[in-house]
């Protein structure tokens, strides 16, 4: 990246896009046009589509049938800063420290849609076109469970048929290591009550005879994983496919130990 390149990203971190918040919300449109002007800046055709909630921005080249599609999905929106005291420096006004950026969104996900863009930039000023068509799409609502991006597909599939999705809100294995990242584990959320005595009870009189609702919370929780880390639920692996070797063996090349986790 040259300075130009990082002046933008430094840029780019500055807008506090909460999109939980909000007081924010004006931020967030800033935040949305500053990216639409960038891929326009990149050469690329782009605008701001509006959703009912916080704003997309679609982004892409011109579209040749004789080409396969790459659609390049990203988000402009970030987690709350709270707590602010925590901070080594201010959340939304970035610092370089030995050769790392840091602010909120720097790495989540505005550092990894922005350097997308300007491959993408450089490679159009430098060549004139690309080996695929691509199209951009960077949501605003990713951090609060993407609740108008369903809409926005729907009425946009047409537009937005690509060949291949790249996604680049993940990481990289470890400094100066390419990394492709092609599968991720997913998520499963519950929530769990347990129903216990409406008032305290003094430890001296009913301590042992009544059943501590947090004991009882601590063992459900515990009785979901087996010793060696295992979810315990009836059929929760039936359909998870085996590694191949291949794979393994591509895992166990990594530049990853223990003592670095």
């Amino acid at each position: 990246m040259n300075q130009n390149d990082i002046d933008d990203l430094l840029e780019f971190l500055r807008f506090p896009s909460v999109s939980t918040q909000k007081i924010h919300q004006t931020d967030m449109r800033a935040c949305a046009g500053w990216v639409q002007q960038r891929c326009e800046q990149a050469g690329l055709q782009s605008r701001i589509e509006e959703t009912g909630g916080h704003p997309c921005v679609i982004a892409k080249t011109s579209r040749d049938p004789a080409k396969q599609t790459v659609l390049i999905y990203g988000h402009y929106d970030v987690q709350p800063a709270e707590l602010f005291e925590e901070w080594d420096t201010p959340p939304f006004e970035p610092v370089i420290r030995e050769g790392r950026v840091f602010a909120r969104g720097a790495t989540d996900n505005k550092g990894q849609i922005l350097a997308h863009i300007l491959g993408v930039g450089e490679t159009l000023a430098g060549q004139g076109t690309l080996p695929v068509n691509v199209i951009f799409l960077i949501e605003g609502e990713e951090e609060v469970g993407s609740p108008s991006l369903p809409a926005v597909l729907e009425r946009l599939k047409e537009e937005l048929a690509c060949d291949v999705i790249m996604i680049s809100d993940t990481g990289m294995v470890a400094h100066g290591y390419p990394t492709l990242t092609f599968s991720l584990r997913g998520i499963t959320s519950a929530e769990l009550r347990v129903y216990g005595p409406g008032y305290d009870l003094h430890s001296g009189v009913f301590g042992g005879a009544v059943a501590n609702p947090v004991t009882a919370a601590a063992r459900l929780v515990a009785s979901l994983h087996d010793e060696d880390g295992h979810v315990r639920i009836e059929g929760f692996y039936d359909d998870v496919r085996q590694m191949y070797e291949w794979e393994r063996e591509a895992s166990d090349g990594l530049p990853v130990t223990n003592d670095a986790i």
